[in-house]
């Protein structure tokens, strides 16, 4: 008769499954908690306890870590030494074992690190030969319907091994990564000798960069994202370029405590803008840079109404994501059936780390948060910049810090006007961005991700009418740009702190 061990915190069908596993004329045998349940349920199970010979200790620290239950986990039936050591030992054989864990992500502490549980799911799964493990209750149906089949076989117990070792793997994740957080040295934690993360797949793309590649969205388990409770209300499915300019577009616009639009293109914003309105800053933020904008992603901080939805269905857009949309803005917007639209709520800023892939591994990085205090900027020139110029100027440096250098922004009247990025020098990035900017460079503020090695690029925005700069400053030639300023009368300030992005 075979037998099948059942140790579930998550008792989620547990007294159907055991139910049936017993119809089929399996022995139960469980402890604690999921015992208790059974025999309440009124599921024969014998204890743990009764085959162990011991009762939990150690405030059930050890409850099945004990011979009798791993030797018949582990025990090889195609070896008759093992097979005569347990009828020397008196212990009977283990054909399944059914865990889930302590779950340690939803509120980490020692107490939740479960160590019975790993111990029999790896068991287990290394004996799949001749074990099933089953740690997902989404699985319970399948196995019963394999095993009244009679197909529960090597290659559905090699499945389901495949499972239990990604989810062990990814709670010792989860636990080193909660040991590392908690650590007095937080540098030295972001960056660590082994870098444990496991990810979960989320989500399989449209396709990845381009149409030939397969892509996916991952998810860090037990990490908070607002892509988990984002929800698509129109649209085909997202691809690789879909995500990551959704991503870029959010979070910059979520950065702003007054209503904000974004639009992005290839994760470069090409329009940002603030006003007293969700529709009037989208209309402005577009109408800084049109060309760009078209087939690109629309972020807004606010609701998206019937008169914003009519000005964003004029142009190809892929992507719109906002807090919420009015029925009127769905009924818009939802009759173009390939608009992606996209309810969220604003981003976490949870992770810690960024990582990126080069040959035969992964280079990791501290997430650049631009949140430097205002006491930090420092002016360096004989003119200090006025109120509207500091408004503009902040504008500037949140929208520079999200855009791939070289990078040189331009704000006028609560409007980024012109960006000029991803340029290998400093000189052309504030050429495109003047060029872009038009005629609304005159009287502008410029940002820049980095500091100026010479005073050229001070020139160039000095005789396209920029009133301030803002930038970090650390340049050998500082005294260069500052006397440049200086002579057209341009406010500058320095902040100290340089927002490369490649």
């Amino acid at each position: 008769m075979p037998r099948a061990l059942l140790s579930v915190y998550d008792k989620t069908g547990i007294v159907e499954f055991a139910s049936a596993l017993h119809a089929l004329g399996w022995t139960l045998v469980s402890s604690g908690g999921t015992a208790d349940t059974l025999s309440k349920a009124g599921v024969p199970v014998t204890d743990v306890a009764e085959v162990t010979g011991l009762s939990p200790i150690l405030d059930h620290r050890v409850v099945t870590l004990h011979p009798k239950i791993h030797g018949g986990i582990l025990a090889d039936r195609d070896k008759s030494q093992h097979l005569d050591e347990l009828e020397q030992h008196g212990i009977d054989e283990i054909d399944l074992v059914v865990v889930n864990l302590y779950p340690f992500g939803s509120q980490p502490s020692v107490e939740l690190i479960d160590i019975g549980g790993p111990a029999m799911v790896r068991a287990a799964a290394k004996n799949f030969a001749h074990v099933g493990v089953v740690v997902d209750t989404a699985d319970y149906a399948d196995v019963v319907e394999m095993i009244e089949g009679g197909y529960f076989g090597i290659s559905a117990r090699r499945v389901l091994a495949q499972k239990a070792f990604r989810i062990t793997s990814a709670y010792d994740a989860a636990i080193a990564s909660w040991l590392a957080d908690e650590s007095p040295d937080r540098a030295s934690a972001t960056v660590p000798p082994i870098l444990t993360m496991v990810a979960e797949r989320a989500e399989v793309l449209r396709y990845g960069e381009n149409p030939h590649q397969t892509g996916a969205r991952y998810r860090l388990p037990g990490v908070e994202s607002w892509w988990d409770s984002a929800v698509q209300l129109n649209g085909k499915e997202m691809s690789y370029l879909n995500v990551l300019d959704t991503e870029a577009a959010w979070q910059l616009v979520s950065a702003f405590d007054r209503p904000a639009a974004v639009v992005v293109k290839h994760a470069n914003p090409c329009g940002v803008a603030l006003a007293p309105t969700i529709f009037d800053a989208y209309t402005r933020a577009h109408a800084a840079d049109p060309v760009s904008a078209f087939g690109g992603i629309i972020a807004v901080n606010g609701e998206v109404n019937e008169a914003t939805a009519k000005e964003i269905a004029q142009i190809f857009t892929e992507v719109v994501i906002a807090p919420s949309f009015t029925a009127e803005a769905l009924e818009i917007l939802c009759a173009k059936e390939n608009l992606r639209l996209i309810e969220a709520v604003a981003p976490f800023h949870s992770m810690a780390i960024n990582v990126r892939s080069i040959d035969g591994g992964l280079l990791v990085q501290q997430v650049d948060e631009v949140d430097e205090p205002l006491d930090d900027f420092t002016v360096v020139t004989e003119r200090a910049p006025n109120d509207v110029e500091w408004q503009n100027l902040l504008l500037a440096w949140q929208t520079v810090a999200a855009t791939w250098s070289n990078a040189i922004v331009l704000a006028n009247n609560d409007v980024v006007v012109g960006i000029g990025g991803g340029q290998p020098n400093r000189v052309d990035a504030a050429r495109i961005a003047i060029g872009r900017a038009g005629e609304s460079a005159r009287g502008s503020v410029a940002a820049s991700d980095a500091f100026f090695p010479f005073g050229d690029t001070v020139e160039e925005l000095a005789a396209a009418g920029v009133t301030a700069i803002i930038q970090p400053g650390g340049s050998v030639r500082d005294s260069a740009s500052i006397s440049a300023a200086n002579t057209h009368g341009i406010a500058m300030v320095f902040t100290g702190t340089r927002h490369f992005r490649h």
